[in-house]
């Protein structure tokens, strides 16, 4: 709701409202949808609705419920991305949002400090969708404080407030329990240390890129990379495995990774989506 009119307020009305209906909270979630469409009516913007059941996909298809329920986000943002013709999505992300991403992913071992970003793409059923993040930046508390200033109502998800995932559960017990042990507000300096990590991969990243570490092909020269330090040598296959648009990548798979470049057991390894990372005639390259 913020989001919305912060952009209405900024002049901008070629908007399209995007909301898909998990079927989680019964007539909660049919309320959510019928506010989306009067806003739609309301300022007279186009608006799409869908409704899928996540929980008939758990148990059809396995996952947990939070990536099936992304997962099925990501395909209806496809959907709308191909009839409008725009594959820029604009979402409510905030500053809280990110600082439990950031413990989530550094719990679960990622490579690092790992959060969102303003901007990403993604690659969903062959159409890119480039997902924007405008507020990351703003608190949830300056949020709450613009919709009281400005007198906007809005919905609350009562589920949130509910210990059900992993997500939640951090946003409702880790996180005060942290609060309450340090004793002031911890997200600020989850925040900082994202940046300050974020900002010494940018740095890796540019003196990766001047090692000319690929082939004319763009696969990994292994000659080159294997005289690399371990520490440069993990952020160069975290590199390419970013160009290259893989997903989940932890810690334990960068280890994995390395064992094709400073060891001959293996000539391949597993990697997220049904690829692989392999190593022939001194290259290192996935297939």
């Amino acid at each position: 709701m913020a989001l919305l009119h912060l952009l209405l307020d900024e002049g901008y009305h070629n908007i399209v409202l995007c909301h898909l209906n998990h079927s989680l909270r019964g007539r909660a979630s049919g309320h959510d949808a019928a506010l989306v469409s009067r806003l739609g009516k309301k300022y007279n913007l186009q608006y799409e609705i869908e409704k899928v059941d996540v929980a008939k996909r758990i148990l059809q298809i396995g996952g947990s419920m939070e990536l099936v329920a992304r997962n099925a986000r990501h395909q209806f943002f496809v959907s709308c991305a191909r009839k409008y013709r725009c594959n820029r999505i604009l979402l409510a992300h905030h500053a809280d949002d990110q600082a439990e991403t950031v413990l989530f992913n550094l719990l679960r071992g990622s490579y690092g400090l790992k959060g969102m970003h303003f901007s990403t793409t993604h690659h969903v059923e062959g159409k890119e969708l480039e997902l924007q993040r405008p507020l990351l930046k703003v608190t949830r508390g300056e949020i709450n404080d613009y919709l009281e200033t400005h007198k906007i109502s809005y919905r609350d998800d009562a589920s949130n407030a509910e210990s059900i995932t992993t997500r939640n559960r951090l946003r409702n017990e880790a996180m005060p329990l942290l609060h309450e042990i340090m004793g002031r507000e911890v997200r600020p300096a989850i925040l900082k240390a994202a940046s300050a990590s974020r900002a010494q991969q940018e740095a890796i990243t540019n003196t990766l890129e001047s090692l000319e570490l690929y082939d004319p092909q763009g696969r990994l020269f292994l000659p080159k990379i294997a005289k690399l330090s371990p520490a440069m040598r993990s952020s160069a296959i975290h590199h390419y495995l970013k160009q290259h648009h893989v997903s989940d990548i932890t810690s334990e798979l960068l280890a994995k990774c390395d064992g094709l470049i400073i060891g001959k057991a293996i000539a391949k390894v597993n990697l997220p989506g049904g690829r692989f990372l392999r190593r022939k005639e001194k290259r290192i390259f996935i297939s």
